[in-house]
């Protein structure tokens, strides 16, 4: 375990070709904030889980460490209990049983390399639409509630009066499917979404 107290340090531990099975951060570091280091380790620890401890508890806090690679947000004060449920889950949803790549018709999603190709024509995916489509891609011919995935993308209940999981839905599915192309991706009503081959 390495503990560090800046996000520069931080940094440079998840660069220098350690194993590190999961990194939970302050946002608000010296030398580098929480939110900085979130964007720049995420390219260099593609499949590591990244948790959010903060007194900082805004929905907009939340949604932008979200956005730049947090895969959970646990706003100050915590208990102990839940800290280490937190942490049981994001090992075992990051504990390596997932194939690292994954196909739906002439769509390939690599998981390690974070990259995404339909019919060799790469798609570029912000991290949470590629969270998205990887959920998606794990459950190919299943219908998926935005319930579902607000849990298991944004780590939080779904809240009803917002429309966030349709949004980031809709942004993933207009650069999936392009004009001409096969439809992958299917809205079910009363559902959710589901990815199936055309």
């Amino acid at each position: 375990m390495d503990l560090v107290c800046d996000g520069e340090t931080a940094l440079n531990a998840l660069q220098d070709g350690r194993r590190h099975d999961l990194l939970i951060l302050e946002l608000n570091l010296p030398k580098m904030d929480g939110m900085s280091l979130l964007q720049r380790a995420r390219p260099v620890k593609p499949r590591m889980p990244m948790m959010v401890l903060t007194a900082r508890a805004r929905i907009e806090d939340k949604v932008k460490a979200f956005q730049s690679g947090a895969d959970d947000f646990l706003a100050k004060p915590f208990s102990i209990r839940e800290l280490l449920a937190r942490v049981n889950a994001l090992l075992r949803r990051h504990s390596g049983l997932i194939p690292n790549t994954s196909r739906v018709g002439e769509l390939i999603l690599h998981r390690e390399e974070r990259r995404v190709e339909r019919n060799g024509r790469r798609i570029d995916l912000t991290p949470r639409e590629f969270a998205i489509l990887e959920f998606m891609m794990r459950n190919p011919g299943r219908p998926v509630s935005r319930a579902t995935l607000a849990e298991e993308v944004w780590n939080m209940p779904h809240d009803p009066s917002t429309n966030i999981v349709d949004v980031y839905m809709k942004y993933v599915r207009d650069k999936v499917d392009r004009p001409g192309e096969p439809k992958l991706t299917h809205t079910i009503r009363g559902v959710g979404y589901e990815l199936r081959e055309a």
